[in-house]
């Protein structure tokens, strides 16, 4: 089960959403962590923020509160996946005390001034299974490591993108993001995942 966690909205220019944006334009978006559920495990993907520095916040409730909506413990939590370092997807990960915490080897080098030093961390290279069915699959598109999230469900292939894609018109219209590290890899990542056999899930749009 995929649970989506909404904590907070704000806007962000059109220029950094696709390549090509008018920097005068402002989209709005949300800011989402996603729950998955298994037979024994409680997953979270990325751990959101509780401060956004240059950023006007809007309905914030921060990620503990929205979980607790739901009725989720930050102790329940089991694992948490960071797809990428960036302060809005790692900074609450220090309040998952009891889960281990799986990031991109490049990734962690960056943001491993966010997680306590007595955590429990997985790094690894290209990607990684946390269970049979939910696996971290490098892009390094957004940035140097930055990963999704891939989780076979009811016959289905969801893709939880991180930050590699941030509103669906990126993905209809096949335009990469306009915040890259790696254009390239950016392109990649639209063009294979805007196929319609993938059920891609947004950090930052619905």
């Amino acid at each position: 089960m995929i649970i989506p966690v909404e904590y907070a909205k704000s806007v962000l220019p059109e220029s950094e959403i696709f390549q090509g944006g008018n920097k005068e334009i402002n989209h709005e978006i949300v800011f989402k962590i996603f729950l998955i559920k298994t037979n024994d495990k409680m997953i979270l993907v990325d751990a959101g923020c509780e401060t956004m520095p240059g950023f006007i916040m809007r309905d914030f409730i921060g990620p503990l509160k929205a979980l607790k909506k739901i009725n989720v413990s930050q102790n329940d939590i089991t694992d948490v996946i960071i797809t990428h370092s960036h302060h809005d997807h790692i900074q609450c990960v220090k309040y998952f005390k009891n889960a281990t915490v799986h990031i991109q080897k490049d990734e962690y080098e960056r943001g491993k001034k966010y997680i306590p030093n007595d955590f429990k961390v997985n790094t690894f290279e290209n990607e990684f299974f946390i269970c049979q069915n939910v696996k971290i699959v490098k892009i390094g598109g957004h940035s140097i490591g930055s990963c999704i999230v891939k989780i076979n469900e009811d016959e289905k292939t969801f893709v939880i993108s991180g930050d590699e894609c941030y509103i669906r018109e990126c993905l209809v219209k096949k335009i990469p993001t306009g915040n890259s590290f790696d254009k390239e890899n950016s392109k990649k990542f639209i063009e294979k995942y805007s196929d319609e056999k993938y059920v891609v899930l947004l950090c930052h749009d619905n």
